[in-house]
C-alpha cells in the first residue's frame, strides 16, 4: 500500500533496528482517512471470503477492525487485555506477550461474540513477534470457528512473527512490510498485490 509507506516515512520514527513509533498517524493521533482506506485494503485482499467477524486485540488494532469490518458489513470484536467486572459470561483466554511493553496479558474474549458459527479475520496494527496474532488464532481456535487470515498493517518482516504465522498454515495480508530501518532509511518489501 503506497499510501500507507510514503506516510511511514514521512512521519514515522525509527528509534532502533527493531522499534517504529508511529503514534503520530496510526496508534495514538489516527488519520482516520487513513484508516478507512486501510480497512478498504484489507476488504480488497480477503474479497471473496465469507467472512463474519473481524477480531483484534485492543487498544491499537480496534480502529483498523472497525475500519474492515465497516468495508466488509460485519461486526467486529476487539480481546480484551484485562477482564473487566461487566465481562460475566464464559470467555476464551490466552497469555499475550506485549513487544512493546515488556508485559504479559490475560486477553480474552466473550464465547458470545466468537462462536463455531463464525469465519473470522483477524487484523492488527502490528506483525512482529507474532506474539498478540497467534494469541488471537488460538482463541479462534478455542471457539471452533475457522480463520481466514490475518491483516497486518505494517509487517516487520526481520522478525519472527510471520515465519509463526506461516507455521501454523496462516494466511498473511501485510499492507506495509518492511524488510529493514534505521533512524536514517527504511526499507520496504515490494508485494505485487493490490495496490493503493
Amino acid at each position: 500500500m503506497k499510501l500507507l509507506q510514503d506516510r511511514i516515512r514521512k512521519d514515522g520514527d525509527v528509534l532502533s533496528s527493531h522499534v517504529l513509533k508511529v503514534d503520530s498517524f496510526l496508534n495514538h493521533q489516527v488519520d482516520p482517512l487513513l484508516t478507512m482506506e486501510i480497512g478498504k485494503a484489507f476488504a480488497e485482499r480477503f474479497a471473496g471470503e465469507p467472512i463474519t467477524k473481524v477480531l483484534t486485540i485492543e487498544a491499537s488494532g480496534i480502529q483498523f477492525a472497525m475500519a474492515t469490518a465497516l468495508a466488509l458489513g460485519v461486526p467486529f470484536v476487539y480481546a480484551k487485555k484485562k477482564k473487566a467486572v461487566t465481562l460475566t459470561e464464559d470467555v476464551y483466554s490466552v497469555p499475550v506477550e506485549s513487544f512493546t511493553r515488556k508485559e504479559t496479558y490475560q486477553v480474552s474474549v466473550s464465547k458470545k461474540y466468537v462462536t463455531a458459527d463464525d469465519t473470522v479475520l483477524i487484523v492488527d496494527d502490528f506483525l512482529a513477534t507474532g506474539a498478540a496474532l497467534i494469541g488471537l488464532v488460538d482463541i479462534i481456535g478455542q471457539a471452533g470457528a475457522k480463520l481466514v487470515g490475518v491483516g497486518a498493517v505494517i509487517e516487520k518482516s526481520f522478525q519472527e512473527g510471520r515465519g509463526l504465522l506461516e507455521q501454523k498454515g496462516v494466511r498473511i495480508e501485510s499492507l506495509a512490510r518492511i524488510e529493514s530501518m534505521s533512524p536514517a532509511e527504511i526499507h520496504f518489501i515490494e508485494e505485487t498485490a493490490t495496490t493503493c
